[in-house]
């Protein structure tokens, strides 16, 4: 059975509607997945015919009525943007409605098993934030309507995969939320997320948090009050986990295959080595070439992918941009559902 995979549009204002629309006129999608966006029809037919995409928008109001068909896009329709006052890279109010609202009818969907998996196109915190609802990121939303506690962020691009201890949180505050029980819990979700795509015996590392992992407390003692026992207490447990490594060399090595996932302490310190490693910037163009990564949520009772990357409101509207992460955030999502684990 081909899962049915539900793709929240994002911020009608950004480039998630385009980054969509250039990937389900992919006809292989189709072959492994059945593709449904959660969102406004009229905003998408509009993307449509911006890129002058030979596509039909099937506007429905329930899965059932989708035809799965490649060279139709079929819309669960919200029916929440006004297309006339749309403005291409601009915050609104009314952006950030419809987007919020269309996350959390993917939720629903997923939640009342009508979709298999969940993915997002990017929304942008000002917008949700105009429109009254306080959130910080799509991984905040899905924990707190699928009321789930302990989640984590994990980024993933091929081979390289980096969980997070924290990520929206002050580096002051990502320093106190260093601690044994949440280091070992992310090692724990890491390790059944590589088992999800097919790796029997994951090899963990776990990065330090100060530099050079400490230096033996030379340059602080989270290392040994917290990361190491934490590592110890996976080991106990049956993990593969290996650290507390310096980041700056544990990266590297991950990258070319000796670990199969990542721990890191803090947001920058996973997300630069990631970014680094998988966007392709054109200086001559001052565009993003490509954008490869996918943000997976773990933890949660559904599963959910997204793009790792932003709105791009600077260059919505251009048709430019890069669908490389929304392709690959489909395909993570495929194969998680295909290997997900009885609730």
């Amino acid at each position: 059975m081909k899962p049915i995979i539900g793709i929240s549009m994002g911020d009608a204002a950004g480039i998630g509607p385009e980054i969509i629309v250039k990937t389900l006129v992919l006809p292989d999608l189709y072959n492994r997945c059945k593709p449904l966006v959660v969102g406004d029809a009229a905003v998408m037919q509009l993307e449509v015919d911006r890129l002058k995409m030979n596509l039909k928008i099937n506007a429905i109001s329930e899965v059932a009525q989708a035809s799965f068909t490649c060279g139709v896009i079929d819309v669960i329709d919200l029916h929440n943007v006004d297309v006339a006052t749309l403005q291409p890279g601009v915050v609104s109010a009314m952006a950030g409605k419809a987007a919020f609202e269309a996350v959390k009818a993917n939720i629903d969907l997923a939640l009342n098993n009508s979709i298999d998996a969940t993915v997002t196109a990017p929304i942008n915190k000002e917008s949700i934030h105009k429109a009254g609802h306080h959130f910080s990121g799509h991984t905040e939303i899905y924990a707190h309507y699928t009321n789930t506690s302990k989640y984590a962020m994990l980024l993933a691009d091929e081979n390289f995969r980096v969980i997070h201890v924290s990520t929206h949180v002050s580096l002051r505050q990502a320093c106190d939320l260093c601690k044994k029980e949440r280091v070992l819990e992310v090692i724990s979700l890491l390790d059944d997320a590589c088992q999800q795509f097919g790796i029997e015996k994951p090899r963990i590392a776990v990065a330090g948090l100060n530099p050079h992992a400490g230096e033996n407390q030379l340059f602080g003692d989270e290392e040994v009050l917290e990361i190491i026992p934490a590592i110890e207490a996976a080991k106990s447990l049956g993990y593969d986990a290996q650290g507390p490594f310096p980041p700056d060399t544990m990266f590297v090595k991950a990258v070319q295959g000796k670990f199969d996932g990542c721990v890191a302490m803090y947001h920058d310190q996973g997300h630069i080595p990631f970014k680094l490693e998988g966007f392709k910037w054109d200086n001559d163009k001052q565009t993003m070439k490509s954008v490869k990564g996918v943000n997976i949520t773990l933890g949660l009772p559904i599963i959910r992918t997204s793009v790792d990357h932003g709105t791009a409101f600077e260059i919505a509207g251009q048709g430019i941009a890069s669908a490389d992460a929304m392709l690959v955030a489909i395909d993570y999502a495929i194969t998680m559902a295909k290997h997900r684990k009885p609730c």
